[in-house]
């Protein structure tokens, strides 16, 4: 007789990009005698603040997270969004210059994010008003912020809501460095068994496989977590996230991860220095 399934707590934000990339396993479609997923979705800053506390087998995290959970977490190989030569964007109500944002108000959806890190580095001098990331832009309407951080589909739909682009993070760092942007990543608790590990980034890599390849399929599920976007748009979107990069960082996105993750500490932004490392 076979030993039961050990149950695998599974936290990821409720958006396009995650839905499309856990597909088979929340369908079912991608399977394990070994192991069971039980899938919980929050915003990523609660993910990330929860991480610090060991709270989920498997959870999202953002880059920027890492060197507070890494005595806890350990990176998978699959499962990353990164921006290439895209990402977060700031936008106000009217035009500026980045420069000018210095001294402004920010809306941002957390500081633990990436998005928050690397504006930090492109601007240390500015006020952060801490805002869930789907009220940003409703913060700046409403003149909580002079700006906003955007994240997830609204770097999309910004336009149609009569906003300006200032300034496109990921452009930014591509230009600056030559690298991909990586902001959000999959880790897995320390504590759990090495071959359980190594079946978790088996059945997480052949998830985001199946995914891309059963497009349409994948794509109406991911729908259903699209806010405001239509099935262009939403594919687009995915498009921009989930990618060869998603299904195994290679070795440019531990390369650039460190990059962003050095420069956050050299900038007293990041308490200690940290070694990326990636289970497989």
């Amino acid at each position: 007789m076979s030993p039961p399934q050990q149950e695998i707590i599974t936290a990821h934000s409720p958006d396009s990009d995650d839905a499309f990339m856990f597909y088979g396993l929340a369908t079912k479609k991608v399977r394990s005698s070994m192991v069971a997923f039980r899938h919980v979705l929050e915003d990523i800053e609660s993910l990330n603040r929860k991480a610090v506390e060991g709270q989920y087998h498997l959870t999202a995290i953002s880059y920027h997270a890492y060197p507070h959970v890494a005595a806890k977490y350990v990176l998978m190989a699959s499962g990353s969004s990164i921006g290439d030569g895209y990402g977060p964007m700031l936008v106000a109500t009217k035009p500026m210059e980045p420069e000018e944002i210095r001294g402004k108000r920010i809306a941002i959806p957390g500081k633990l994010t990436s998005a928050y890190l690397a504006l930090k580095l492109f601007e240390p001098d500015f006020e952060a008003v801490v805002t869930p990331f789907d009220k940003i832009l409703d913060a700046v309407t409403e003149r909580a912020a002079d700006l906003g951080l955007i994240i997830h589909e609204a770097q999309l739909t910004y336009s149609r809501a009569g906003f300006q682009r200032i300034l496109d993070l990921g452009r930014w760092w591509k230009t600056k460095f030559d690298l991909p942007l990586p902001l959000g990543a999959n880790a897995l608790l320390r504590t759990l068994p090495p071959e359980v590990q190594s079946e978790c980034c088996r059945l997480m890599r052949e998830s985001i496989q199946y995914a891309l390849d059963h497009r349409e399929e994948a794509l109406a599920y991911a729908l259903q977590f699209a806010r405001d976007m239509d099935a262009r748009m939403a594919d687009k979107f995915i498009g921009m996230y989930v990618n060869h990069y998603t299904v195994d960082c290679g070795d440019v996105v531990p390369k650039a991860a460190q990059k962003l993750l050095d420069m956050g500490y050299e900038a007293g932004l990041i308490p200690q220095r940290c070694e990326i490392e990636f289970v497989r």
